[in-house]
């Protein structure tokens, strides 16, 4: 049996995981946020005192680094380390632009790539990163880019780390979301770019619900659903 997949890659704060994760309900496929999986190897890096430029500190820790994923009844993707459920600590702001650093490193990449793919072949998934289309499934059946401009993205990262009880303002979250952007785009290994299959959405003058309409469109034309 063949199973679907829906790849969608997209620069930091694009909205990503909120969308992929309602896409994936509506469709009763499995959401796999491949982000919370570079995030929870950052996070055993970061508490390990190991600088995320330091490529060979950073590999050392690969061989012990035990991420597991789980899925509650509502598809919602809970990460461990070890047998610690890690989903919160990974969302802090620290932790996400350590994973940007961590994930240029070509030998964290390699480890983690056959993770996602093991699970594209156990089931029918919509699965979002930055090189999902372009690396991770390059046969998958339906690929989007989903973008917005960096003040737009800025604002809805900004507002979703107020939400969580996180300190930031506006100019700190843009430059760091610019910085990313820089860092994902120059990578040498899987650098992010737009697949030349792929359907690009850009969602900056949409709110939320228009954002998901337009996702599930475009998926369901590719799917013939």
């Amino acid at each position: 049996m063949k199973y679907r997949s829906v790849a969608i890659d997209g620069p930091s704060g694009a909205g990503k995981s909120t969308l992929a994760r309602q896409l994936a309900e509506e469709l009763g496929f499995l959401y796999v946020d491949t982000g919370a999986i570079y995030r929870t190897a950052a996070l055993k890096a970061y508490r390990s005192g190991v600088n995320p430029a330091d490529g060979e500190g950073v590999t050392s820790l690969l061989n012990d680094l035990e991420i597991g994923m789980a899925y509650g009844e509502n598809g919602e993707q809970k990460m461990y380390l070890g047998a610690e459920d890690v989903s919160e600590e990974i969302r802090l702001h620290a932790i996400s632009s350590m994973a940007s650093q961590i994930s240029a490193i070509p030998e964290v990449r390699a480890c983690l790539l056959h993770v996602q793919r093991k699970l594209a072949r156990q089931q029918d998934v919509v699965m979002d990163g930055r090189d999902i289309a372009t690396v991770v499934l390059p046969d998958a059946d339906v690929k989007i880019f989903l973008t917005a401009r960096p003040e737009t993205r800025a604002k809805r990262r900004l507002n979703e780390l107020l939400l969580r009880g996180q300190q930031a303002d506006f100019d700190t979250v843009l430059r760091d979301i610019i910085s990313r952007d820089n860092q994902d785009r120059g990578r040498a290994v899987s650098p992010l770019r737009q697949a030349e299959d792929a359907v690009l959405l850009d969602t900056t003058d949409m709110n939320l619900n228009d954002s998901a309409q337009a996702l599930l469109s475009i998926v369901k034309e590719g799917l013939n659903l």
